[in-house]
Order: C-alpha cells, then sequence, then structure tokens
C-alpha cells in the first residue's frame, strides 16, 4: 500500500495551525469566558455540590454593637404614624434618588396613589419612598422638605444617597417597617421606575393572605449567580468583600414582596449581619438565607425586564421595569375595563395564549416574563 507521507505531513501543518488558532482565541477572549461561562460554572458547582452558605453566614456575622452602624441613621424625615390605627394590607417602599422627583409624582397619581386604591380596590396600601441625603446640594434638601410637606411619604436618614449606599437603603425599610409598620400583612419593596400593576397585585395579595401563608417571598428570582470580579462593572464585588463562589438565592431587586413574618426575621438578620456589600437585593439574599427562608418565582413579576406592551399580558401582569415617561400612558392602558373583557371566555383565553406565545417565546434571552407564562 502506498502511503502519500507528504500528505500526512500537511494534514498535521493545517492541524496544528488551526490548534495555535483556537488556542490564540481563546486566550484572548479567556476573561470574557471566565467571566460570563466558568464564573457560573463554578457558582453552580459551590452552590448544588458544596451548598456551604452556612459558611458564609458565619463568615459575615458580626457583633450587634457593629452591625448597629449599618443603621443607626439619623431620620431626617419621618411619618411614624403611617400605618397607625389601620389595617394595612401592604406597605410598599419605593427606593428613589432625591432629584427624581418626576418619578415621584407620577407614581402618586398612578399606581402608587392610596386614594384610588382604597376607594376602588377596597384596601389600605400605604406608600413610602426611600432616600438619603443628596450629595453636597442644600438646595435639594430643602426642595425635599417642601414635597414632603405637601406629599407626607418621604422616608430619610442622613446617609449619603449613592449605588453604594443601597443596602443602608435596604436595611433602612426593614428597620422602619419593624418600628413602624410591623403589623402591615406584606412589605414590597421597589425600584422608582417600576410599573405595579396594583389591581392584580392586591388581589393575589388578599388571596394570599386569605390562606394565611408564612415564610413567603416572591419576585423575579436568581439562582446560583455567581458575584462579578471584573472592575469595569457597576456590580464589581472584591474578593475580599465577597469570598464565596456564589450568592444564596434572591430576587432581582427591581421589584418583590414579603410576608409581616419574613420582614421581620430579615429585620432580625439584618441585626448581627455585616452589610458592607452594597449590592442590596444580594444582601436581601444572605438575610433571607440566613434565617432559613427561600425565594419563590412569581412569572409575572419582571425582574429587571420590560414587559410587551399588550392587554394580554396587562390581565396577568404584576411588576414591569424600566418605566418614566410611559408611566401615565401604560396605567391607562393596563387598568382600563376592556382588558379584562377582551381576554375572559374561552375565546379571549385563547387569542391571549396565542398572542403570549408570539410575545414572550422568543429564541433569544429575554429578561422579562417567561415562556411558560404564556400558558398560564
Amino acid at each position: 500500500m502506498f502511503v502519500n507521507f507528504r500528505r500526512i505531513r500537511k494534514c498535521q501543518c493545517v492541524q496544528l495551525m488551526t490548534t495555535c488558532l483556537v488556542l490564540s482565541v481563546v486566550m484572548v477572549c479567556w476573561e470574557s469566558l471566565d467571566n460570563n461561562v466558568v464564573s457560573h460554572i463554578k457558582s453552580y458547582s459551590y452552590r448544588y455540590l458544596d451548598n456551604h452558605f452556612t459558611d458564609i453566614n458565619r463568615s459575615l456575622t458580626i457583633p450587634r454593637g457593629q452591625a448597629r452602624s449599618f443603621s443607626n441613621f439619623r431620620y431626617l424625615l419621618d411619618h411614624s404614624e403611617k400605618c397607625a390605627g389601620q389595617d394595612v394590607l401592604l406597605l410598599l417602599f419605593v427606593k428613589t434618588s432625591p432629584e427624581n422627583i418626576e418619578r415621584r409624582n407620577a407614581i402618586r397619581s398612578t399606581w402608587g396613589n392610596e386614594t384610588y386604591i382604597r376607594n376602588a380596590l377596597g384596601a389600605t396600601v400605604k406608600v413610602v419612598f426611600a432616600l438619603g441625603t443628596p450629595p453636597a446640594a442644600a438646595g435639594l434638601q430643602q426642595r425635599l422638605v417642601h414635597e414632603d410637606r405637601l406629599s407626607g411619604d418621604l422616608i430619610q436618614q442622613d446617609f449619603l444617597d449613592s449605588f453604594h449606599n443601597l443596602t443602608l437603603k435596604l436595611i433602612l425599610q426593614f428597620h422602619w417597617t419593624h418600628n413602624r409598620c410591623a403589623h402591615a400583612r406584606f412589605l414590597m419593596t421597589a425600584d422608582d421606575d417600576i410599573f405595579v400593576h396594583m389591581p392584580n397585585l392586591v388581589s393575589y395579595l388578599r388571596d394570599v393572605s386569605g390562606r394565611g401563608v408564612t415564610d413567603f417571598w416572591v419576585g423575579r428570582v436568581h439562582r446560583g449567580a455567581p458575584p462579578i470580579r471584573s472592575r469595569d462593572s457597576k456590580y464589581y464585588v472584591p474578593f475580599e468583600m465577597y469570598q464565596w463562589l456564589s450568592y444564596p438565592d434572591y430576587t432581582a431587586g427591581a421589584g418583590y414582596v414579603v410576608s409581616r413574618d419574613v420582614a421581620d426575621k430579615v429585620y432580625q438578620a439584618t441585626l448581627t449581619l455585616n452589610a458592607s456589600l452594597y449590592i442590596d437585593d444580594v444582601f436581601m439574599g444572605i438575610c433571607a438565607n440566613a434565617v432559613g427562608v427561600s425565594p419563590q418565582e412569581h412569572i409575572y413579576f419582571s425582574g429587571e425586564g420590560k414587559a410587551p406592551y399588550h392587554k394580554c399580558i396587562y390581565d396577568r401582569m404584576m411588576t414591569s421595569h424600566g418605566h418614566v415617561e410611559d408611566i401615565h400612558d401604560l396605567w391607562r392602558a393596563a387598568t382600563h375595563p376592556r382588558v379584562k373583557q377582551d381576554t375572559s371566555g374561552l375565546i379571549g383565553r385563547l387569542h391571549c395564549t396565542a398572542v403570549k406565545v408570539s410575545l414572550l417565546c422568543k429564541p433569544y434571552y429575554f429578561n422579562t416574563y417567561p415562556c411558560k407564562a404564556a400558558f398560564l
């Protein structure tokens, strides 16, 4: 048999060159591969194989006196009687920045309008805004004082309002709830660019409350999320701040709801945990994990995503993220009586299933309601 050695050497040369090319590409892209793939593999291995979240709790536990430094801030604006003597179904804390007065006014006139909720829905929902102090802007602070005189719903402590103090804002919410509104059946925390379909949410929470549910924590759940180690990221967390490969499960901070018992447990956890980790939704997951509470996925909490605009979506919507200029139009459209009329009955349900399949079942990742929401 004749063997073509020249051809063999040529194939080997091609294989060698191909291998070198692949290795070069991998080396060039290794940092992004490590951030996006390897870190997730490590995180899931840690979560499902090692699962040493008890070590996380132990490492972050500090003396109560030291933990008090994360909550012992003076109130600049407060309304201690906000919930007094009332059967509060939901206390809703909106995380806001001092300069976002237009967002707050939009919420007050749409889904956060307490008068509308009481008269139209027959429920007592208290909406308050959590914020810190504006950076070196005395004039802005005076405008906040004036705004609060008119609205009576700003809860402000004297820590600097910044991204890196979001965990302080989270602690403010749970401590204020414990001291001022502990009898509220549910607590919700939300961003100020979120849309809440209040009629749907009130109906849902009434049903849950009627069943006497406990350990209730719902939202868009992140499972097995790894810390981001890239210094270019807004969510960069150095190893010295959090040394573990995975975060405990948590819900997206854009909007989630907990029951009264969970709010109290999380409050207790904040009394002994190091709150220097500035990603507030992750810190919430750490607190909940420390007291044995796990988040539950609700497919109509959109997390960081914006829900599609359609009446078939509005029929089941709980939250949608990323709404500022469009909030008034969305409120009118989502709560219009024709939404329920057009989406009810066999024909309406079949039509909406087809519509939601086309809107939600995309062949690519779209961070809003999952495809299975089309069938529920």
